[in-house]
C-alpha cells in the first residue's frame, strides 16, 4: 500500500510540474479572462498594454494583444519619392492665378499647406491616414485628379485647389478656419 501512494504522490508531482507556472495550459491567450486554478478563483481581469501579476513566490507578466489599427488597415505604405516643395509651390502659384486668385490667396495657400504637409508630395499622417501635400483623406480621393496622385506633386495640387476653393471658397477661407478650428 505504501508503494501505491508514492507512486501516486509521484505521479500528482508530475502532474502539478506539468501544469506549473511555465505551462501554457494555464497561460491566458489575452490579457482577459476568469476562470480558477486548482480550484481557488481567481480575478476578472482586463488589461490594455500589459499586466504584471505577483505573488510571494513568483511574477506573471501578460501582454495584451495589440488591436489591428481601423486607421491604416488597407496596408498602403507612402511611396518613397524626393519631395519638391519649390517646384509644387511654383506651380500652385500658377495654378491659382489661372483660377482668377492673386498673390494674397497664394500666401494664405502656402501657409495652410506649409502647417499640413511642408509641401511634401508623400507627406503622410499614419494616425489619420492623410496624405499628400493638401492631406486627403484618405489620399486616395487624389485619384479623381490623376492615376499619379501619389507621386505627382500638380495632381495633388490640382486636386487639393478644387477640395479648397470647392468647401471653403479660396485659400484664405481654408486658412481662416484652419487656423480657428485647428484643420481645414
Amino acid at each position: 500500500m505504501t508503494a501505491g501512494l508514492a507512486v501516486l504522490a509521484v505521479a500528482s508531482m508530475g502532474i502539478l510540474y506539468a501544469m506549473g507556472p511555465f505551462s501554457t495550459a494555464l497561460q491566458p491567450a489575452e490579457a482577459e479572462g476568469t476562470g480558477s486554478v486548482f480550484g481557488a478563483a481567481s480575478q476578472d481581469v482586463t488589461a490594455e498594454g500589459s499586466l504584471t501579476v505577483a505573488d510571494d513566490d513568483e511574477e506573471y507578466r501578460y501582454e495584451a494583444k495589440k488591436a489591428p489599427s481601423t486607421t491604416a488597415s488597407s496596408g498602403w505604405a507612402p511611396p518613397a519619392v524626393t519631395p519638391d516643395p519649390g517646384s509644387a509651390q511654383a506651380y500652385a502659384a500658377d495654378a491659382l492665378a489661372v483660377r482668377g486668385f492673386g498673390s494674397g490667396e497664394f500666401d494664405c495657400l502656402v501657409a495652410l499647406w506649409s502647417k499640413e504637409s511642408g509641401w511634401r508630395v508623400n507627406a503622410y499622417n499614419a494616425g489619420s491616414g492623410a496624405y499628400g501635400i493638401p492631406q486627403a483623406l484618405p489620399g486616395s480621393k487624389m485619384a479623381s485628379a490623376g492615376v499619379d496622385w501619389e507621386t505627382n506633386a500638380e495632381t495633388q495640387v490640382n486636386w487639393g485647389l478644387g477640395y479648397v476653393i470647392g468647401r471653403y471658397g479660396s485659400p484664405c477661407g481654408a486658412w481662416g478656419h484652419s487656423q480657428s478650428k485647428g484643420w481645414y
